[in-house]
């Protein structure tokens, strides 16, 4: 499927109600599943979050989580821990090319009994569960940030706890501190010095209704919009905080730097607002926060800027090689770029090539960042469906923000 956005302007003072961060439900989702007086709200409605949902209403021996990063390494944990069945925990072709290597060998260091149906390395698994007694782990820091979080979210359950030691540098620092935060909330006894996690038991839990933020990660894409509208171009976005969890909350902060003013209000309502046009080159390491990078590289694009962005080696095992398809994408539409491991360099330009096919390679971020750039030429988004992973409503939204949307 493409859907075709012929160029346009982006209709001011919409107000627009965004779903719960994919981040935060699934973690509540493994948390329920521990502590079943748990009760969540606001809960979001994307394919991965539901995935996880139907993997752990399934009863049966194996457990197809399609696409779904996340729930592939939540669940890898969670059914090391269940001591009532064993699974097979597979996924799409693409899920089988992801390593998981460095998260299994973290479990077997608890005795997890898990083995490789093919490739070593890779999914599927077969994952019989008995682990209880919990103690040490080691493992490098510059890790995707989930593999910890699998980790500490069934330290909660295990009768020694979790002592987990981080070697090097720690990758999206954030998302383990909001990993922390909902244990903490919880009632764990949690602690983090000098890259070593200490999770303790929770006997019970002190709170039992969460309600789940809405995401900053889809509400980048409308930075990016406003970005590249014109000064005083307005959008309102419900329900968000000033003190998030999410460690893509950093975005109101560097789309500062691009032209973007961002107004927290009583009714956690943000506001945000084209305050003046940037002629400047963009730079930022984004070790933290590596899921923004493919919006900022295209508002850069889009902007007429230079763009320096480092940090971001993780990209590489996401749902594609996010580096590669930004570098493949961005130069269809006339950019000069390039990209090494964990960086990418992206030279001011002034042209913009037209009615270029944006291909996403079965990654959500690709078609969620790019389709933007309709405001300065005419796109198509090729596998625009895949959106729905993590942003279900967006071609709707971006409808009611004036784009002209049309499948082909």
């Amino acid at each position: 499927m493409k859907v075709f956005l012929p160029q346009t302007q982006l209709a001011t003072n919409q107000h627009l109600f965004i779903s719960g961060s994919k981040s935060e439900s699934n973690r509540l989702l493994i948390l329920k599943q521990l502590f079943d007086k748990l009760q969540i709200g606001n809960l979001s409605d994307a394919d991965d979050v539901r995935a996880m949902e139907q993997a752990l209403e399934s009863k049966g021996e194996l457990v197809d989580i399609h696409h779904a990063g996340t729930t592939m390494r939540f669940l890898t944990a969670y059914y090391s821990l269940c001591t009532t069945r064993e699974v097979v925990l597979t996924g799409s072709s693409r899920m089988q090319e992801r390593p998981i290597g460095v998260l299994v060998e973290a479990l077997r260091q608890l005795n997890a009994e898990i083995t490789y149906v093919n490739k070593e390395g890779f999914p599927p698994l077969k994952i019989k569960g008995h682990l209880s007694e919990g103690g040490k782990i080691t493992l490098p820091a510059n890790v995707s940030s989930q593999y910890i979080t699998a980790l500490l979210l069934i330290g909660t359950k295990l009768e020694k706890g979790m002592e987990l030691h981080l070697i090097g540098e720690v990758t999206s620092r954030p998302y383990i501190e909001m990993t922390l935060q909902l244990l903490r909330k919880l009632g764990a006894k949690v602690f983090f010095e000098d890259n070593v996690i200490h999770v303790y038991p929770i006997e019970q839990i002190v709170e039992t209704n969460f309600v789940v933020e809405s995401d900053w990660s889809s509400a980048s894409y409308f930075y990016s919009m406003i970005a590249l509208s014109e000064i005083g171009t307005k959008i309102q976005l419900s329900s968000y905080k000033e003190e998030s969890l999410q460690g893509d909350s950093k975005v109101a902060l560097l789309y500062e730097q691009l032209g973007v003013n961002t107004s927290y209000k009583a009714d956690a309502t943000i506001e945000l607002t084209k305050v003046k046009h940037v002629n400047t080159a963009f730079e930022a390491n984004l070790i933290e926060t590596p899921d923004l990078a493919q919006t900022i590289a295209v508002t850069c694009f889009g902007l007429g800027i230079d763009c320096r962005m480092s940090g971001l080696h993780t990209l590489k095992i996401k749902e594609t090689d996010r580096l590669l398809a930004l570098k493949t994408e961005l130069s269809k539409l006339g950019a000069t770029i390039s990209v090494d491991d964990e960086s990418l360099t992206l030279e001011a330009s002034k042209e913009i090539r037209s009615n270029i096919s944006i291909d996403t390679y079965q990654d959500h971020r690709m078609a969620l960042a790019f389709a933007p750039l309709v405001l300065k030429t005419n796109l198509m988004i090729n596998e625009a469906e895949v959106v729905t992973k993590s942003f279900i409503s967006y071609w709707d939204d971006l409808q009611k923000l004036g784009f002209q949307v049309q499948e082909q």
